[in-house]
Formats: structure tokens, C-alpha cells, sequence
């Protein structure tokens, strides 16, 4: 069985982080440069981002897995 992709959910996901990212001010290379994370791909949505690659971005901007659902999806 192959991965699964929700395309959908993946474009919220990628929107929401740009969204936080361009709030606060920061680079793609400036985020990576913090966190060793490349965000360019998955701001395109490009790749499956996984849970822990979602939790430490999150806790990067300070806000919560649930907060970060919340505003995807309201």
C-alpha cells in the first residue's frame, strides 16, 4: 500500500504555514536556518509533511497542534 495524500488538507496545511511564517516575519532560509526544516516544498504542498515536522513548526511559531487545526480548518 502506497502513502496516503490529502491533497486538500495538504494545501490548508501548506496556507496556514506561509500564513504564520509571513505574519512573523521570517524567511524561508531564515526558518530553516532555526529549525533545519526546508519549508519551500511543503508551502507548495508539494510533500507529505509528517506529524513531527508539523508539531516542531508549531511550537517554532508558538501555537499548538490543536490552535494551528483550528485556524486550518475555520
Amino acid at each position: 500500500m502506497g502513502q496516503i495524500r490529502d491533497e486538500i488538507l495538504l494545501r490548508k496545511i501548506a496556507l496556514g504555514l506561509k500564513k504564520l511564517r509571513e505574519e512573523s516575519g521570517i524567511s524561508q532560509d531564515a526558518l530553516y536556518n532555526d529549525t533545519d526544516i526546508n519549508v519551500a516544498r511543503i508551502e507548495t504542498a508539494k510533500v507529505n509533511i509528517s506529524v513531527s515536522k508539523l508539531s516542531r513548526l508549531c511550537q517554532y511559531f508558538e501555537i499548538s497542534l490543536s490552535d494551528f487545526f483550528k485556524k486550518v480548518d475555520g
